[in-house]
């Protein structure tokens, strides 16, 4: 069992009501609705260009939808924007780490930026977990892309989430890594949500719901 499951929170409910995003002229994600529950394990699939990533961030609250809303629940309360961060991680391919930085700085830096506990500054428990143990003091540029990746995995997994979003989670991993991510997604959907974005057959054995988006049409 993982550290960070908290059993004694309320549950958590994620709402996708209709979400939708344009630029401009040009829509890049088609309207979209799901509603999930604790232990829901979604595969967002379709083709490139149909909004994967779009629909990831927005669900982060790191892009505004053109349309629709997204709405998090903890038992029948509607989470706040403010209050969703303290229950989301987030694992994608272009999330930016610090190349001077090593992994046990990257932990207190985000520790500290989400005011977490002093415990969680001085916690290293979660580079164990990705196998980074021996790595954490060296500097984030001395790493190979799947490090970098594992070191993702890490910042989420400190931050405790109910929800858990992956962005292509087997891109740069070995399979020991992937089998890693496997093991993750199931524990954190013992008491939360997991929602991954991927056309890669190696992340499906992850899911269990599927929701295909459609690429937007271009005149």
């Amino acid at each position: 069992m993982l550290e960070y499951l908290d059993v004694s929170a309320e549950p958590i409910r994620l709402q996708i009501d209709r979400v939708s995003k344009t630029y401009g002229s040009h829509r890049v994600l088609q309207p979209v609705s799901a509603d999930l529950v604790c232990g829901d394990r979604l595969l967002v699939i379709g083709h490139n260009g149909a909004g994967k990533s779009t629909l990831l961030r927005i669900i982060a609250g790191l892009l505004r939808p053109t349309e629709g809303a997204v709405h998090f629940w903890r038992g029948t309360e509607r989470l706040s924007p403010e209050a969703r961060r303290s229950v989301i991680g987030f694992v994608g391919t272009d999330v930016h780490l610090y190349r001077e930085l090593t992994a046990r700085e990257h932990l207190r830096f985000v520790a500290e930026v989400r005011g977490l506990p002093v415990d969680n500054l001085q916690s290293t428990w979660p580079l164990e977990r990705v196998g980074l143990a021996g790595r954490e003091d060296d500097p984030v540029g001395g790493y190979s892309t799947g490090m970098r990746q594992r070191l993702q995995y890490a910042i989420a997994l400190l931050l405790r989430p109910k929800v858990l979003l992956l962005d292509e989670p087997a891109t740069n991993l070995d399979e020991a890594g992937i089998a890693l991510v496997g093991t993750i997604v199931e524990e954190v959907a013992r008491r939360g949500i997991v929602v991954i974005a991927t056309n890669d057959p190696r992340d499906m054995r992850h899911g269990d719901l599927v929701l295909s988006l459609e690429a937007p049409a271009h005149g």
